[in-house]
């Protein structure tokens, strides 16, 4: 920081100003892609198509049905989905009342969803009851909105995972989803799916997703093969979230079985190379604060501008590295305060940012001016 530099404000005036730098653009498929709205024969191909036993990498056997297309139709309606922060008061406690700021703040910036309780939203580090009680805060927010709703249902406790399954199920919400545990790691793909079976059962009106993330929960295991052996187990298999840096195999998740599943891309900094890829939605933590930026990539990817798309993914990847720099979680969480939607403090064991290391952050962030 230069000694002749203005101190940063810390009431989030100089992010609040950053809002209007980048339009808020909605998420557009070219109309010869699988998903796209026009291209009714391609999603009619993926919602007819068949699954089955893997004999070679992304190879269909049609000796098992593939997910119905009450599963899979509405992936026709994804986009940018943001993995959001809980919100909490300085105590700890759930602050439920910020929820419907930062709903009317998504809705605003193009963001066509969230995801309620995962990694960014602390999900270990919260009660079943406090889960209980966010879910059914976005529920009552997003009600008559077009925000989609994806709740994380995950715990090491599998009846855990089941009542908030069970309780996902009777609220207005368009989907759910489970990581695998992180303490008994399953070591096969069958006791992944022993595991999260009853899971998903405990929902089965609703669309369910594995939540593939390794490099937190330590589970290393064939994303292709749980797309082939889980619709026997899981009649609700909608797709797969995918945080894992393995992007060949996204690919031939994509691709599997006709793209019979939607797996959603879950590496902000390298959205460009999971459009290259086929993905058509994807879920990630800086979209709390920089969708406009995210949704100006999707549009120059789909324009065909892949030079410009790749340009502003570099200023992704520099968000990204300066939020690292702090320790991501957060550090991203308390960028939210700085664009006046405070979250509060993110529970131990993660670090909270001194005040000093907040001014710097804010100064660095404003800078790359890159939040809206």
């Amino acid at each position: 920081m230069q000694d002749d530099t203005p101190p940063p404000t810390t009431d989030g005036t100089a992010f609040r100003s950053l809002m209007f730098v980048i339009r808020p653009m909605p998420l557009k498929r070219r109309a010869d892609h699988p998903y796209s709205f026009t291209n009714k024969s391609a999603m009619n191909q993926r919602l007819t198509a068949t699954s089955s036993p893997l004999s070679t990498r992304g190879e269909p056997n049609p000796s098992v049905e593939s997910p119905t297309k009450k599963y899979v139709e509405h992936i026709k309606r994804c986009g940018i989905i943001a993995a959001v922060h809980t919100p909490m008061h300085s105590s700890g406690d759930l602050n439920l009342s910020i929820v419907e700021r930062q709903a009317e703040y998504f809705l605003s910036r193009g963001v066509s969803g969230v995801f309620i309780a995962g990694t960014t939203g602390e999900c270990h580090s919260l009660r079943v009851e406090e889960r209980l009680a966010l879910t059914e805060r976005w529920a009552q927010v997003a009600a008559g909105s077009d925000l989609q709703l994806y709740i994380h249902v995950g715990h090491n406790c599998q009846r855990d995972a089941q009542t908030l399954a069970e309780h996902a199920s009777k609220l207005p919400v368009d989907a759910i989803a489970a990581m695998a545990p992180c303490y008994f790691k399953p070591q096969s793909i069958p006791q992944l799916l022993e595991f999260l079976a009853p899971i998903a059962a405990s929902a089965l009106r609703l669309p369910f997703y594995y939540y593939d993330i390794p490099s937190l929960t330590g589970v290393h295991l064939s994303m292709l093969e749980l797309l082939h052996q889980g619709p026997m187990q899981i009649a609700n298999l909608a797709g797969i979230k995918y945080t894992n840096a393995d992007f060949a195999q996204f690919e031939d998740c994509v691709l599997y079985d006709g793209e019979a599943f939607n797996i959603m891309f879950g590496c902000d900094e390298c959205l460009v190379d999971g459009l290259a890829r086929g993905a058509a939605s994807a879920v990630g933590s800086t979209y709390n604060f920089a969708a406009p930026l995210y949704n100006m990539i999707i549009d120059e990817y789909d324009a065909g501008n892949v030079e410009a798309a790749s340009v502003l993914q570099d200023q992704s990847k520099q968000m990204v590295e300066v939020l690292s720099e702090y320790g991501f979680s957060a550090a991203a969480k308390s960028v939210m305060k700085m664009i006046g939607i405070d979250c509060g403090p993110a529970r131990s064991p993660l670090n909270n940012l001194t005040t000093q290391q907040l001014d710097e952050l804010e100064q660095r962030l404003t800078e790359l001016s890159l939040l809206g």
